[in-house]
């Protein structure tokens, strides 16, 4: 048997398991840097030491202690070790970079996590002393990693539980720092029930919901910006997951929105302010379509209106208006509760002291990564050439290649980053090109794109031949996450076509198609390609034919290809358009057929230029399209300062709302309005679960959209 070793230099962050309170922690090894540098012994609970806020009950750990025998070190006289793993925890997802370090690797060097092989093509062998790797998927606790130099089993070095698996990761794993996301929490081997609480940084979630035994849905709590920790707690059992949530300063529209169970009697809405998660007190709730039998109330210090009335028995329009807010109506709700974020109104007459209010919250402090792109060598650990990029053949052109971080929008369009950003053949570095980039806080996604490049052009032209990416990156405020390794093998080789069944040409638009195929690279986000985008005019004839797309092998497993089409007017791409959002394939052996658009709509009430009564709107939306699951309008005012966002369920394309002239701290100005139509199917929807992800158009999977012109 080849000796084993434990680690010795490297400190665990891994999933932690309390089983009692007084019993030890289960699935903590012990390293050279003591336990007590990990969590916190005392009342006031876990903590990693980059965490800043804190808050909620603590968990105790006073009677959890580290091993009594402390393990020793790999033996230096041997050639071969595996030391310690970085990071020493993942999701039991798998798809986590993770860098092993040891001693005695080759070229060749094969992995295991437990009895899994790491799938080569995700392995690089940096020096004797480090490899990189993708965490294959696994069942949740500690495993062995093992390291073989190719077939010499001699060579076999077992470093015990060097890696665990997590028992739960969240979706998403990042969101704003006023709180209000609503998450997923998803387990694996777990029994949750009605007794289980789940806290994100010691702070429980302010609204939980157990949707199976493995599946919880939490609404974030407010918290400070980084990486923080969480827990969920079920009897005496508590899984703990460092690093498992990020706040940062962003809105991912996955807060706010519908909830509860059926009305029967009561309602109770909440309003926040969309910027800062701060309570709306003093605000307006109404709840009835005509003000004059409508049930007023007023939110409270903390932002509630808990209403009691033994009239409310079936669905009923909310509208929540706030002093200086945007006001916000939910048509025909099911269900009773209403978490409403309201976007401040930018308007000097709404500051204290003449200035505008503060919008955006804190700045985040980015955190950078630096490491090196890596290409296949011919000599072990030394740089390999950029073979699978073509010589250039113009005095003009040069190879180059970029590193991006993976984007939020597969729609997004191709940028060449400025000629300072290159990497050439001539970048220094030891097993690659080194590279250094900043991004923001959270477990990331990146990739690299190489080819040809020339800027004698406008604009300039890249053509991409080589890609690499790695996904689960972790990035800290204000930190550097040193060594990570892009192998630059896959070449963009492949054709994707696509069958796009647009909507006809109009007088007022649309009259041209985008389409775009993108990658998504698991949950970091999406690859955008330069070879991702084509904008032929309506009608479209034949297939549209996509070539430079990478196959989804090797370290692009478990990715897909991300199709959108657009249809819309003019060069710059405005309204009236119709939007397929995605379709997601796994393979370009097989057409994708692009379908389904929504027909634009039209207003009806009121007339296009003509004067709105503050209280009926009305839209139709032509045969033969996709039918929808929501329209909403955004009645815009006081040149866009103001807008009062209206959602609508499926078959109301007729309605009434409040007439908020009688409330002047949040009625809209008289004047010019433009009035923003747009209907939109969802995949998965629930009206009864309506998040405000759903309201907007980066969260239907397919929409259409137009604006008119009135007066208030």
């Amino acid at each position: 048997m080849p000796p084993s070793f434990r680690p010795s230099k490297f400190r665990r962050r891994a999933t932690t398991w309390f089983r009692g309170a007084a019993r030890p922690i289960a699935a903590f090894t012990t390293g050279a840097i003591a336990l007590a540098a990990c969590i916190s012994v005392a009342p006031s609970g876990i903590h990693r030491e980059t965490d800043q806020g804190t808050g909620g009950d603590g968990i105790d750990l006073a009677d959890a202690a580290p091993p009594d025998n402390p393990l020793p070190e790999a033996g230096a006289s041997d050639p071969h070790a595996v030391i310690g793993a970085e990071p020493s925890h993942g999701p039991f997802a798998g798809g986590q970079r993770v860098l092993i370090h040891g001693k005695g690797f080759s070229s060749k060097a094969r992995i295991w996590f437990g009895e899994t092989e790491v799938d080569a093509t995700t392995v690089i062998p940096i020096d004797p002393s480090r490899v990189q790797a993708g965490a294959p998927a696994a069942k949740a606790g500690p495993v062995d990693i093992s390291v073989q130099n190719g077939t010499d089993a001699s060579t076999k070095r077992t470093l015990i539980g060097g890696y665990t698996y997590d028992a739960l990761y969240a979706a998403p794993a990042t969101g704003p720092v006023p709180g209000g996301t609503v998450i997923e929490i998803i387990g694996q081997g777990t029994a949750w029930d009605a007794t289980t609480v789940a806290r994100i940084d010691q702070k429980p979630c302010t609204n939980l919901k157990v949707v199976s035994p493995t599946v919880l849905d939490c609404t974030v709590p407010p918290g400070s910006p980084g990486s923080k920790t969480i827990s969920v707690a079920t009897g005496s059992e508590t899984i703990l997951v460092l690093d498992a949530y990020t706040y940062e300063d962003s809105d991912n529209g996955y807060k706010g929105g519908l909830s509860g169970a059926p009305i029967a009697g009561a309602i109770t809405v909440l309003a926040y302010d969309n910027y800062t998660g701060a309570a709306i007190p003093g605000a307006h709730v109404i709840l009835g379509s005509n003000i004059a039998s409508a049930i007023v109330a007023t939110t409270s210090a903390t932002g509630v209106a808990a209403i009691n009335d033994p009239s409310l028995t079936g669905p009923v329009t909310v509208t929540i208006a706030g002093l200086c807010h945007s006001p916000i109506t939910f048509v025909d709700v099911p269900v009773d509760k209403v978490t409403a974020y309201l976007d401040p109104v930018l308007s000097p007459a709404c500051a204290g002291m003449g200035d505008p209010p503060p919008v955006g919250g804190k700045p985040t402090t980015l955190g950078t990564v630096t490491g090196e792109l890596v290409w296949p060598s011919v000599q072990e650990f030394k740089k390999g050439t950029w073979s699978n990029v073509p010589a250039v053949k113009g005095p003009n052109e040069m190879r180059t290649a970029y590193l991006f971080t993976a984007a939020g929008d597969a729609t997004q369009t191709f940028q060449l980053p400025s000629p300072g950003a290159a990497l050439t053949e001539a970048t220094p570095g030891e097993t690659g090109y080194k590279f250094a980039i900043a991004a923001f806080p959270g477990n990331r996604g990146f990739y690299a794109l190489a080819g040809i490049e020339d800027r004698s052009t406008n604009p300039p032209k890249f053509t991409a031949y080589a890609m690499g990416a790695v996904s689960g990156v972790p990035v800290l405020p204000g930190s550097n996450t040193d060594s990570v390794y892009i192998a630059m093998g896959k070449t963009l080789d492949q054709a994707l076509q696509m069958d796009v069944k647009a909507p006809p040409p109009g007088a007022k638009g649309p009259d041209r198609l985008r389409a775009t195929v993108a990658v998504m690279l698991g949950n970091d986000g999406f690859a955008i390609l330069p070879a991702g985008q084509k904008a032929p005019l309506l009608p479209v004839q034949g297939l549209l034919s996509f070539v430079g797309v990478p196959s989804l092998d090797g370290d692009l497993a478990g990715s897909s290809y991300v199709s959108t089409a657009r249809a819309q007017t003019g060069i710059t791409g405005t309204t009236p358009l119709s939007v397929i959002s995605r379709v997601l394939t796994t393979t370009t052996s097989q057409i994708v057929p692009m379908n389904g658009f929504v027909n634009v709509p039209t207003l009806v009430s009121p007339d296009v230029n003509g004067a709105w009564d503050g209280r009926h709107l009305a839209t139709t939306f032509p045969p033969g399209g996709s039918p929808i699951d929501i329209s909403v309008y955004d009645v815009q005012a006081g040149g866009g300062i103001v807008h009062w966002l209206i959602a609508v369920p499926k078959g109301s394309n007729a309605i009434e709302v409040p007439d908020l002239s009688g409330f002047p701290d949040s009625a809209l100005p008289a004047g010019p309005i433009t009035i923003g139509v747009y209907g939109g199917r969802v995949d998965g929807f629930d009206y009864t679960q309506l998040r405000y992800r759903w309201i907007r158009t980066t969260g239907m999977t397919a929409y259409a959209l137009d604006y008119f012109s009135a007066h208030l």
